[in-house]
């Protein structure tokens, strides 16, 4: 289907400014355009008066499958989160609990405003058929442990490779992902980095998360965990490192030197006592700074218009600096700096000619955008995400006027219930 968008303001990123235009906005063979084509005959029009419409935005790091554990492990301390909390939820629940589960992540993405996420998985095939019925865009991997990708009994990289074979499409993509320096030997990073470059794949893992974690890692390798995947040869423009809340002497410097992205989740650090991220230290040392929500274990949403509320105030608060990380800043971490980890500059995050027509359309006659008195900082300050109304994914509209058109939520509540009766 073709359309044709009118009536509606449209937030376009220059480069130099991000400003609001009005204008004709056409849908053609999935991609934007400005320019009216010979025959607008098969162009369906959607009116989009008192709306602004804006790329999609894109969530860099989450764990769908783990949307059935929300609210479930809340107000523990960070190793009683995980190794007592959510590892063993995880090996008592079934694969087709964790597709109904995603399910569930990409129906509250998508409702607020999120077409495109990066995710870590554990459960074979499930997060990608998910994300495929969803109509999701996603950069999808199996979760990496152990001493070597290619050991006796390890069969999760060929799981990753299996997913690849058989999911991979304009919109799904596959990444390598090692989950952590703590559960990966060196060997296996070091098979990852390798496998990055081979294969031309991305590639994700935690990293500095967690006091913990760093201490052990100076204390077992004399180094930080930065250095330490540095000496690895595992830094490089091919990298996602999410978190990197607990940085120490030069980790910001290699990671700049080295083209790394960082991904900051604010909720999700802030609610397991993990801190904050040097958020804006990371901007000024031209950092590409991403936002990602983690999963709703410890989020406890996924909505990226909270993350994005939540990183500006918390740099402000902390740096007791009104100006740190702007309302522009912000939404470019979750647009424009997202498709440039993802290697989709240009095509994915903005509205321009020949971009992908992943868009998002948001209701600016609610209270919470209104008075229009500064639409751009509203997007950082004012929105909730209730605001989104409509989603298009690769020129498919999987939302309009909040009615989801891809996902039963019925089926979904009634599977994910079930679920959580017999593995909560």
């Amino acid at each position: 289907m073709n359309y044709k968008i009118i009536n509606g303001k449209l937030l376009v990123d220059e480069g130099h400014q991000i400003v609001i235009k009005e204008g004709d906005l056409y849908v053609r063979d999935k991609i934007l355009s400005f320019i009216a084509p010979a025959s607008e005959e098969n162009f369906e029009v959607i009116d989009a008066k008192n709306k602004l419409i804006m790329p999609g935005l894109i969530n860099m790091h989450s764990h769908a499958y783990m949307t059935l554990m929300r609210n479930y492990a809340d107000d523990v301390e960070f190793s009683k989160w995980l190794f007592e909390g959510v590892m063993p939820v995880e090996d008592r629940l079934p694969a087709q609990a964790a597709y109904w589960s995603s399910l569930l992540a990409f129906s509250e993405m998508i409702r607020t405003g999120t077409t495109c996420f990066v995710d870590m998985h554990m459960y074979h095939r499930q997060s990608p058929l998910a994300a495929r019925e969803a109509g999701m865009r996603g950069y999808i991997g199996r979760g990496l442990v152990g001493a070597s990708l290619f050991e006796e009994g390890n069969p999760r990289f060929r799981e990753a490779l299996a997913e690849k074979e058989e999911f991979e499409s304009d919109t799904l993509q596959f990444i390598l992902s090692p989950h952590a320096i703590y559960s990966c030997g060196p060997g296996l990073l070091k098979e990852v980095a390798e496998q990055s470059r081979e294969l031309g794949l991305l590639k994700q893992t935690h990293l500095s998360e967690s006091i913990t974690e760093v201490e052990n890692c100076l204390k077992e390798h004399g180094k930080t965990p930065v250095e330490y995947l540095a000496d690895l040869g595992f830094l490089d423009e091919q990298t996602i490192l999410a978190h990197c809340v607990q940085m120490q002497g030069d980790d910001l410097d290699i990671i700049r030197n080295s083209g790394a992205t960082i991904v900051t989740n604010p909720a999700s650090n802030a609610k397991l006592g993990n801190g904050f991220a040097q958020a804006a230290e990371m901007v000024e040392k031209g950092i590409n700074l991403c936002i990602g929500t983690d999963g709703a274990a410890s989020n406890n949403t996924l909505n990226m218009f909270r993350e994005m509320t939540l990183l500006s105030l918390i740099q402000k608060g902390i740096h007791h600096d009104p100006v740190s990380l702007p309302a522009e800043t912000v939404v470019r971490a979750a647009t424009v700096n997202a498709a440039k980890a993802l290697g989709m500059k240009d095509r994915l995050g903005v509205i321009k000619e020949g971009a992908a027509a992943d868009l998002i359309f948001l209701d600016l006659d609610t209270p919470s955008m209104f008075p229009a008195n500064n639409i751009l900082s509203s997007l950082c300050y004012s929105a909730g995400g209730s605001e989104v109304s409509t989603v298009m994914i690769d020129g498919k509209l999987v939302m309009r006027n909040r009615e989801l058109l891809t996902i039963d939520m019925e089926k979904v509540y009634y599977e994910v219930n079930k679920a959580a009766e017999t593995c909560l």
